[in-house]
Protein backbone atom coordinates (compact mmCIF):
# COMPACT_ATOMS: atom_id res chain seq x y z
CA UNK A 1 0.00 0.00 0.00
CA UNK A 2 1.45 3.54 -0.87
CA UNK A 3 1.15 6.49 0.96
CA UNK A 4 -1.43 7.75 -0.99
CA UNK A 5 -3.51 4.72 -0.38
CA UNK A 6 -2.97 5.03 3.13
CA UNK A 7 -5.88 6.35 5.23
CA UNK A 8 -3.44 8.15 7.18
CA UNK A 9 -1.43 10.04 4.55
CA UNK A 10 -2.15 13.86 5.55
CA UNK A 11 -4.64 15.65 3.80
CA UNK A 12 -3.76 19.06 2.36
CA UNK A 13 -5.89 21.67 4.41
CA UNK A 14 -8.37 24.08 2.74
CA UNK A 15 -5.55 26.90 2.50
CA UNK A 16 -2.69 24.79 1.68
CA UNK A 17 -4.82 23.54 -1.64
CA UNK A 18 -5.96 27.44 -2.17
CA UNK A 19 -2.18 28.65 -2.51
CA UNK A 20 -0.87 25.63 -4.13
CA UNK A 21 -3.83 25.38 -6.89
CA UNK A 22 -5.79 28.29 -6.80
CA UNK A 23 -3.64 30.42 -9.62
CA UNK A 24 -3.80 27.26 -11.55
CA UNK A 25 -7.60 26.58 -11.32
CA UNK A 26 -8.18 30.20 -12.56
CA UNK A 27 -5.78 29.76 -15.61
CA UNK A 28 -7.59 26.79 -16.69
CA UNK A 29 -11.09 27.92 -16.15
CA UNK A 30 -9.84 31.46 -17.98
CA UNK A 31 -8.67 29.03 -20.91
CA UNK A 32 -11.91 27.15 -20.34
CA UNK A 33 -14.54 29.64 -20.31
CA UNK A 34 -12.89 32.42 -22.33
CA UNK A 35 -13.96 34.92 -19.27
CA UNK A 36 -11.63 35.83 -16.59
CA UNK A 37 -14.75 37.28 -14.28
CA UNK A 38 -16.46 34.02 -14.65
CA UNK A 39 -13.15 31.93 -14.01
CA UNK A 40 -13.25 33.74 -11.00
CA UNK A 41 -16.73 33.00 -10.06
CA UNK A 42 -16.21 29.38 -10.56
CA UNK A 43 -12.60 29.09 -9.12
CA UNK A 44 -14.25 30.83 -5.69
CA UNK A 45 -17.26 28.21 -5.74
CA UNK A 46 -15.15 25.53 -6.36
CA UNK A 47 -13.49 26.43 -2.74
CA UNK A 48 -16.83 27.31 -1.64
CA UNK A 49 -17.67 23.85 -2.35
CA UNK A 50 -14.72 22.27 -0.88
CA UNK A 51 -14.99 24.03 2.43
CA UNK A 52 -18.48 23.11 2.78
CA UNK A 53 -18.23 19.57 2.09
CA UNK A 54 -15.77 19.28 4.40
CA UNK A 55 -13.51 17.06 2.20
CA UNK A 56 -10.18 17.05 1.36
CA UNK A 57 -8.25 15.07 -1.44
CA UNK A 58 -5.00 13.39 -1.21
CA UNK A 59 -2.24 16.41 -2.65
CA UNK A 60 -1.54 13.98 -5.92
CA UNK A 61 -5.23 13.91 -6.13
CA UNK A 62 -5.49 17.73 -5.70
CA UNK A 63 -5.84 19.04 -9.36
CA UNK A 64 -7.82 16.23 -10.28
CA UNK A 65 -10.59 16.55 -7.81
CA UNK A 66 -10.71 20.70 -8.10
CA UNK A 67 -11.56 19.73 -11.79
CA UNK A 68 -14.27 17.39 -11.41
CA UNK A 69 -15.50 20.03 -9.09
CA UNK A 70 -14.55 23.17 -11.50
CA UNK A 71 -16.59 21.47 -14.28
CA UNK A 72 -19.80 20.31 -12.27
CA UNK A 73 -19.33 23.87 -11.71
CA UNK A 74 -19.26 25.15 -15.42
CA UNK A 75 -21.91 22.63 -16.75
CA UNK A 76 -24.39 24.25 -14.08
CA UNK A 77 -23.17 27.68 -15.35
CA UNK A 78 -23.63 26.74 -18.68
CA UNK A 79 -27.23 25.17 -18.39
CA UNK A 80 -28.10 28.14 -16.02
CA UNK A 81 -27.17 30.22 -18.88
CA UNK A 82 -29.34 28.53 -21.37
CA UNK A 83 -32.16 28.68 -19.45
CA UNK A 84 -32.10 32.24 -18.83
CA UNK A 85 -32.26 32.84 -22.29
CA UNK A 86 -35.07 30.76 -22.88
CA UNK A 87 -36.80 32.64 -20.42
CA UNK A 88 -35.78 35.96 -22.02
CA UNK A 89 -36.82 35.31 -25.22
CA UNK A 90 -40.32 34.00 -24.11
CA UNK A 91 -40.66 37.41 -22.79
CA UNK A 92 -39.63 39.34 -25.71
CA UNK A 93 -42.94 37.69 -27.18
CA UNK A 94 -45.37 38.80 -24.54
CA UNK A 95 -47.55 42.14 -24.98
CA UNK A 96 -46.05 45.31 -22.84
CA UNK A 97 -48.45 45.36 -20.68
CA UNK A 98 -48.40 41.39 -19.87
CA UNK A 99 -44.25 41.61 -18.73
CA UNK A 100 -43.81 41.30 -15.68
CA UNK A 101 -41.34 43.62 -13.40
CA UNK A 102 -37.57 43.01 -12.88
CA UNK A 103 -38.29 41.94 -9.60
CA UNK A 104 -40.96 39.12 -10.46
CA UNK A 105 -38.10 38.08 -13.59
CA UNK A 106 -35.60 37.41 -11.03
CA UNK A 107 -38.10 35.79 -8.77
CA UNK A 108 -39.18 34.05 -11.36
CA UNK A 109 -36.07 32.71 -13.28
CA UNK A 110 -34.35 31.93 -9.21
CA UNK A 111 -37.38 29.63 -9.64
CA UNK A 112 -36.60 27.94 -12.62
CA UNK A 113 -32.88 27.78 -11.73
CA UNK A 114 -34.00 26.02 -8.83
CA UNK A 115 -36.85 23.75 -10.82
CA UNK A 116 -34.18 22.47 -13.04
CA UNK A 117 -31.77 21.38 -10.18
CA UNK A 118 -34.47 19.78 -8.99
CA UNK A 119 -35.16 18.19 -12.02
CA UNK A 120 -31.36 17.16 -13.06
CA UNK A 121 -31.04 15.27 -9.47
CA UNK A 122 -33.65 12.77 -10.95
CA UNK A 123 -33.37 10.04 -13.16
CA UNK A 124 -33.58 10.74 -16.98
CA UNK A 125 -36.88 9.14 -17.18
CA UNK A 126 -38.26 10.39 -13.75
CA UNK A 127 -37.43 14.32 -14.86
CA UNK A 128 -39.17 13.45 -18.70
CA UNK A 129 -42.07 11.32 -16.98
CA UNK A 130 -42.88 14.10 -14.71
CA UNK A 131 -42.25 16.97 -17.45
CA UNK A 132 -44.72 15.01 -20.01
CA UNK A 133 -47.28 14.90 -17.38
CA UNK A 134 -46.93 18.47 -15.64
CA UNK A 135 -46.21 20.18 -19.04
CA UNK A 136 -48.02 18.27 -21.55
CA UNK A 137 -50.79 17.19 -19.70
CA UNK A 138 -50.07 13.21 -21.00
CA UNK A 139 -52.00 10.27 -19.01
CA UNK A 140 -49.70 7.73 -17.28
CA UNK A 141 -50.45 5.31 -20.37
CA UNK A 142 -49.01 8.10 -22.72
CA UNK A 143 -46.04 8.77 -20.97
CA UNK A 144 -45.36 4.50 -20.27
CA UNK A 145 -45.71 4.75 -24.54
CA UNK A 146 -43.67 7.38 -25.32
CA UNK A 147 -40.75 6.18 -22.56
CA UNK A 148 -41.02 2.17 -23.61
CA UNK A 149 -41.89 1.48 -19.69
CA UNK A 150 -44.50 -0.19 -17.67
CA UNK A 151 -47.53 2.82 -16.49
CA UNK A 152 -46.31 1.22 -13.15
CA UNK A 153 -42.86 2.84 -13.76
CA UNK A 154 -44.03 6.14 -15.24
CA UNK A 155 -46.30 6.07 -11.47
CA UNK A 156 -43.39 5.29 -9.98
CA UNK A 157 -41.28 8.29 -11.66
CA UNK A 158 -43.71 11.05 -11.37
CA UNK A 159 -44.17 10.28 -7.53
CA UNK A 160 -40.11 10.50 -7.16
CA UNK A 161 -40.42 14.09 -9.36
CA UNK A 162 -43.06 15.16 -6.78
CA UNK A 163 -41.31 13.79 -3.73
CA UNK A 164 -38.11 15.34 -4.65
CA UNK A 165 -39.90 18.64 -5.06
CA UNK A 166 -42.00 18.69 -1.99
CA UNK A 167 -38.63 17.57 -0.19
CA UNK A 168 -36.76 20.56 -1.61
CA UNK A 169 -39.55 23.12 -0.56
CA UNK A 170 -40.08 21.63 2.51
CA UNK A 171 -36.15 21.34 3.60
CA UNK A 172 -36.03 24.91 2.66
CA UNK A 173 -33.52 23.64 -0.14
CA UNK A 174 -35.06 26.10 -2.54
CA UNK A 175 -37.25 28.74 -1.16
CA UNK A 176 -37.74 30.56 -4.46
CA UNK A 177 -40.62 28.06 -5.19
CA UNK A 178 -42.37 29.30 -2.53
CA UNK A 179 -41.76 33.10 -3.88
CA UNK A 180 -43.55 32.58 -7.48
CA UNK A 181 -45.54 35.06 -8.69
CA UNK A 182 -49.12 34.27 -8.63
Amino acid sequence: MSAADSPLAPLPSLEALYTDHHGWLRGWLRKKLGNAFDAADIAHDTYLRLMVSGRSPQAEQSRPFLTQIANGLVIDLHRRRRLEAAYLETLCHLPEPALPSEEQKALVLEALIEIDTILHALSGKARMALLMFKLDGLSYREIAGRLGVSQSSVEKYIAAGFQACYQACMQGLHPGLHQLPG
